[in-house]
């Protein structure tokens, strides 16, 4: 069959890759010292990872480096003097989930492939396309599309598509998680998680289990199906697993992969032997082939915990040697010449003079052996042969040096044409330092309150609040007769907008097509959580205004060019940034969240159809975890998603100061399960704070600060 498909592997450390190449990856990725979603893994050092790019490259791999967390800006002015050795050696590309990120590479790094991480929640042809425009060439679409909809982003971008095929599962749209860094400060988005997903939780009146606990992937009975979806890159999980796993999952992976390749589906079946030793590499949780074939489902869960097992670590040494061919000419009075050659490539270079034998000339037998003695090289010879003179002679030791430097020689040839020079853009950087753009935007109106309301009693409530400048309405109501009535009863004293979905796959696009009229009628601008709902309203030439929320995150000022090149002047400042870090940010365009339970988790799957069934009735149930905390789950049947909010809501009113010295654009109440009359209290609670800067004390009810104080590692 005349298809390739690229066998990505994890390597958490040296060994892991070694075992990685040596099992038939075609590519692996890492992490460095910095920058990685795997902050707890065995990172390389620089020398490892530049030792690495070499390696690989002997053996006609790849290697892709994880840059895949969220940087702070001060953390991106050392973006360069990390990549930078890197770059040059022949890094293969980087992974990436920060716009910023992706802005500062394409102008300092030019030629560098970016990958875009499954952490950018990307779930559909139109997020695709729009990263396609920014130059990305490969996507790592979310873990829960469906092989129809991986197969139309294929063939409708032309993009390549990374999707996993082996390991561990999380429960939340890649890089939708905030429940970790909200409950305990260590942030998935930097490589920190510390899976509470894996606790047990109860829905009220209900019994504890692990609700949010999925088994793991496996797909090697799927391969052929995933093959003829169009994917191009086979991605197995496991930066943290040791190298006997990693050996043996991608040793069965490429297996059958190769299987199919040259037998097609008519003569592909996994043997059961096969599968036995895949499963048995690591069993934690249980298996599943995730949501290719599937929305959601119970029987992806492991409800409850069972024994973990792992398979002895075995330690062998995985190593593997690269054929080549060599050929010795030992002429008398001339210098001796090594010629080797490797997939075409010759390479030749000469030793010492070639002597008279005095005593006891070369024997040819014991000269070929000895040349062959390659060692812990990368090589070894196929076939090698000596043409000599009669009666010569030269020393062993120079024999041994002459081989030596020949390997040593045909490496650089082999290594050359992956380095790279150093990038135009940075040639005239000053003190080693580069030369920014600041990457402001126009400020906005500074002082304006907002509402962000979910059900019609809290809309009637925002409406006749004195207040808000500008009400958000984050529902699929708000295309209703009702909400066009309130909306044009209330005159024009304020600004609408709509919060469009968390979550906008193939069907949600349809539905929204559906109501475009609408929307350009009622609305004077929307909020945008995903990529694709941007590139939708783009391609319908929507002309009101569109603004980012939190979980679209600008982290850093590379992330403010971003948006400023997409015509975006408004975002929402991301959660998870402390209020040294937003000053330092820039926040006077940007909407401060400063009260409501803060969204944690956006899932694929349904915790009323884990425990229950679907009833596709949108609203609210209620999760408790082992200490009793409260967290509201929002069943949104609609476009099929849960959103799970924190457990106490954000509450800032008395930092009023504090804030007021970041000089927001503006400052949103976001309200979810609170009744009309709470919106009200505390709508005037927060103008008492911030409009006539009288000083409040905070509720007694529970409440937190977020990351405004603490903020993430």
């Amino acid at each position: 069959m005349d298809r390739q498909v690229e066998l990505l592997a994890p390597a958490g450390s040296m060994e892991s890759l070694r075992a990685a190449v040596c099992a038939g990856a075609d590519a692996v990725y890492t992490g460095g010292a910095m920058f990685g979603a795997r902050a707890y893994a065995k990172n390389l050092t620089e020398a490892e990872l530049l030792d690495a790019i070499d390696y690989v490259h002997i053996h006609g791999r790849k290697l892709y480096l994880t840059v895949n967390t969220l940087l702070k800006d001060r953390e991106i002015d050392g973006l360069y003097d990390y990549l930078y050795p890197y770059y040059l050696r022949g890094l293969d590309s980087v992974i990436v989930q920060d716009v910023g990120v992706i802005e500062y590479l394409k102008k300092y790094f030019p030629g560098l492939d970016i990958h875009a991480s499954t952490q950018m929640t990307i779930t559909g042809v139109q997020g695709a396309a729009f990263l396609k425009e920014q130059g990305i060439t490969r996507v790592v679409p979310a873990r829960e599309l469906s092989l129809s909809e991986i197969r139309r982003m294929k063939e409708d971008t032309g993009l390549e598509i990374e999707c996993f095929v082996h390991g561990a599962l999380c429960y939340c749209y890649s890089g939708q998680c905030l429940l970790s860094s909200m409950i305990g400060g260590r942030s998935g988005n930097r490589g920190q998680c510390a899976q509470p997903c894996r606790l047990p939780y109860r829905v009220e009146g209900g019994k504890a289990a692990d609700l949010m606990s999925l088994k793991d992937l496996c797909t090697v009975d799927l391969l052929p199906k995933l093959i003829e979806s169009g994917i191009d890159s086979f991605k197995i999980e496991g930066r943290m697993k040791q190298p006997d796993y990693v050996y043996t999952v991608v040793s069965m992976y490429r297996k059958y992969v190769d299987l199919y390749l040259e037998k097609g589906a008519e003569g592909y079946k996994v043997a059961e032997a096969d599968r036995e030793e895949l499963l048995a590499a690591y069993q934690r949780r249980g298996y599943t082939d995730g949501y290719y074939r599937r929305h959601n489902g119970k029987e992806m869960i492991s409800l409850r915990r069972p024994d973990e097992h792992l398979n002895e670590e075995k330690n062998p040494e995985y190593k593997m040697q690269e054929k080549i061919n060599g050929n010795l000419i030992l002429s008398l009075g001339k210098r001796a010449k090594l010629i080797l050659e490797y997939k075409g490539l010759q390479t030749e270079c000469e030793g010492e003079t070639v002597q008279p034998a005095l005593r006891q000339p070369l024997d040819q037998a014991r000269t070929e052996k000895q040349m062959q003695k390659t060692g812990n090289t990368e090589f070894q010879f196929d076939r090698f042969c000596v043409e000599a003179d009669e009666e010569v002679f030269l020393p062993v030791q120079a024999l041994n040096d002459l081989r030596r430097k020949g390997i040593r020689e045909l490496t650089e040839n082999i290594l050359r044409k992956y380095r790279r020079e150093e990038p135009e853009a940075v040639k005239d950087r000053s003190a080693g330092r580069i030369q920014e753009e600041k990457g402001e935007l126009p400020r906005q109106e500074g002082g304006a309150l907002s509402l962000m309301v979910q059900s019609r009693e809290q809309l009637r409530a925002a409406v006749g609040c004195a207040y808000a400048d500008i009400i958000y309405i984050d529902s699929l109501s708000g295309f209703e007769e009702e909400t066009a009535e309130l909306i044009g009863r209330a005159g024009k004293k304020r600004r609408y907008f709509l919060a469009m979905p968390y979550i906008f796959r193939s069907l949600d696009s349809e539905r929204w097509d559906r109501n475009y009229a609408r929307l350009e009628e009622i609305y004077d601008g929307v909020l945008i959580r995903n990529w694709e709902s941007f590139y939708w309203l783009k391609r319908r030439g929507y002309k009101g205004e569109i603004r980012l929320d939190s979980n679209l995150y600008v982290f850093n000022r590379y992330g403010k060019t971003f948006i400023e090149k997409q015509g975006i002047g408004i975002f929402t400042a991301p959660a998870e940034l402390n209020g040294r870090e937003l000053k330092t940010l820039g926040i006077q365009n940007a909407v401060l969240p400063v009260y409501g339970y803060q969204p944690v988790m956006v899932t694929a799957n349904c915790i009323r159809k884990t425990t229950g069934h679907c009833s596709r009735e949108e609203g609210y149930l209620y999760l408790r975890d082992r200490y009793q905390k409260r967290f509201a789950v929002r069943m949104c049947c609609a476009s099929c998603y849960n959103i799970i909010y924190n457990s106490a809501p954000l509450f800032l009113a008395d930092k009023a100061e504090e804030i007021r010295r970041l000089e927001p654009g503006e400052l949103r109440l976001d309200f979810t399960i609170e009744p009309g009359e709470e919106l009200k209290k505390m709508a005037e609670l927060y103008a008492d704070a911030f409009i006539r800067r009288r000083n409040t004390e905070p509720p007694k009810a529970e409440y937190t600060r977020g990351h405004f104080k603490r903020g993430v590692r």
